[in-house]
């Protein structure tokens, strides 16, 4: 009795690890759904530690679209890193779009770290980019601030390798500069913004880019600084800054050769006394001349001084 009941707990016990772990219940669902797949694949799904829940059911999700996928594409995918149901989403999508994709595609687009999803969308449903405000300068000098709208959609064929979004942004915002840049006036542009949409598009700016360009709209267009007259303005200050630069240099000249010249004439006037003393010894003035000559020098100071003051008197009269 004892053993039958030992035998019967053993039973038991395999039973409940069988049904946990074979998913008899996805299984079911399956062969339900016409999805090819027996016991043993879900069991060596649980081997390879691979959910067999995110292989089975993109793969009913696929049998149902119609589409010709195996599942070892799909459990390989997942063994990659890859998104399976991402891959389905987007092979259902194009195949009712009526856009050539093939899984090996879809899987590479998603290794490669894009949602292959969204892409498809986006090639079905066009996605409208604005750009930022673009600041650009006419040949007159006067800047404009330009903002435009992008719409783009998808080019599955250059995915992968292909510049994103804000490669295609960049090309247009140099496309905008440059158009604007060879405009004689910036009113020139005002009055025809829909031709720099016309010249920027001609470009062939979604060219190695994921994306192509469908249509480049002017949004808004404002009027900045005046480029031209503030480089005048600087240009005129830093001559002024050069002009003064020089005047102080000759200024300075100037002083030198004063001090120069000052120098000169104390070093001359030191002479004298000595040309005085020579004089007297030579015996070429005497001594009353000597003393007449100082009495006309204070005699001359004094009228000077005198002169001073009565000039200083009168301005402070006035």
């Amino acid at each position: 009795m004892i053993g039958r009941i030992i035998i019967l707990g053993i039973i038991l016990l395999l039973v409940i690890l069988f049904f946990t772990f074979v998913p008899v219940g996805l299984w079911i669902s399956a062969l339900a759904s016409g999805v090819k797949v027996g016991i043993l694949d879900l069991i060596g799904m649980r081997l390879r530690r691979v959910a067999p829940a995110r292989i089975v059911m993109p793969m009913i999700k696929a049998t149902k679209a119609g589409l010709n996928t195996k599942l070892n594409q799909l459990e390989a995918h997942f063994l990659a890193g890859g998104d399976v149901n991402s891959v389905v989403n987007a092979l259902i999508a194009a195949e009712r779009a009526q856009i050539s994709l093939t899984f090996e595609q879809a899987s590479a687009i998603d290794l490669a770290g894009r949602d292959v999803f969204e892409a498809v969308k986006m090639s079905v449903t066009p996605k409208v980019i604005e750009t930022p405000l673009i600041s650009a300068v006419a040949k007159d000098g006067i800047e404009l601030l330009v903002k435009a709208r992008v719409t783009v959609r998808t080019n599955i064929g250059r995915l992968i390798g292909g510049a994103g979004e804000s490669t295609v942004l960049a090309r247009i915002g140099e496309g905008i500069v440059t158009t604007v840049g060879s405009s004689g006036t910036h009113s020139e542009v005002l009055e025809n913004p829909d031709e720099i949409s016309q010249l920027v598009l001609a470009k062939g700016l979604d060219s190695g880019t994921a994306y192509e360009i469908i249509s480049i709209d002017i949004a808004d267009i404002d009027i900045g600084r005046n480029v031209g007259a503030d480089l005048q303005s600087q240009q005129a200050e830093a001559d002024n800054k050069i002009a003064q630069a020089k005047a102080e240099e000759r200024r300075a000249m100037a002083v030198a050769l004063e001090q120069e010249m000052r120098a000169a004439v104390v070093e001359a006037e030191a002479e004298i006394p000595r040309a005085m003393a020579e004089a007297l010894r030579s015996g070429n003035i005497g001594v009353m001349d000597y003393y007449n000559l100082k009495n006309l020098q204070a005699d001359t100071k004094m009228k000077k001084d005198i002169g001073e003051g009565i000039t200083n008197y009168t301005k402070d009269k006035k």
